[in-house]
């Protein structure tokens, strides 16, 4: 039986984000070789005099020890809602939330909303951003739901549109800096669920 081949990478991101971890440092953080490089395995902290190991792991390489140990440096108030495969208990999904304050206004912020491939389309997306929506509707002050979309994520600008989602107030908007035009390259968008009671 012939075996399946891997489809080229169609593009450096790609070819990036298939590499090992070792390949990755290699080739990307390019220890002692790059002026530019900063990288390091080891660092001593400047006061303490404490020693530090330093590592770079993909999330399917990390001991389940060191993963906990990542969510537990997490703001202990966010919240996850997670989709599992019943059979299995594999996790297939999840959004992240955490009712909080942004430049002064009560808001519920969506963190992350991630989704295996085969669960994507299926309306599974808008249904878990619609818990954000239930959060809001039943935790007065807050009047809207918040996010941030990298502009390089057409397909996640689209499905936040597609649900009522639009550009923030306080989002970035392109400045000149130094005499150069400076683009953020994300747009903070936001859901009014409710009329906010300040600007009656």
């Amino acid at each position: 039986m012939k075996s399946k081949r891997l489809r080229a990478p169609t593009s450096p991101i790609e070819a990036a984000n298939r590499k090992t971890d070792e390949q990755f440092i290699a080739d990307y953080l390019q220890p002692g070789t790059a002026k530019e490089s900063s990288w390091m395995t080891a660092w001593t902290h400047p006061k303490t005099g404490a020693k530090y190991n330093i590592s770079l792991v993909q999330p399917a390489n990390l001991k389940e020890e060191d993963l906990d140990a990542c969510f537990q440096l997490l703001v202990p108030e966010l919240r996850y809602v997670l989709v599992k495969e019943e059979k299995t208990g594999e996790i297939h999904g999840f959004t992240s939330l955490m009712p909080t304050y942004e430049e002064g206004q009560p808001v519920v912020y969506c963190y992350e909303i991630h989704l295996k491939p085969i669960l994507q389309g299926t309306g599974l997306g808008a249904l878990l951003m619609s818990f954000h929506t239930t959060v809001v509707v039943n935790l007065p002050p807050i009047t809207k739901v918040m996010l941030t979309c990298f502009l390089s994520n057409p397909r996640g600008l689209v499905f936040y549109k597609k649900l009522g989602f639009e550009r923030d107030d306080i989002s970035p908007v392109p400045r000149i800096l130094r005499g150069k035009m400076i683009n953020p390259d994300y747009v903070i968008m936001s859901k009014r669920i409710r009329p906010d009671p300040t600007t009656e």
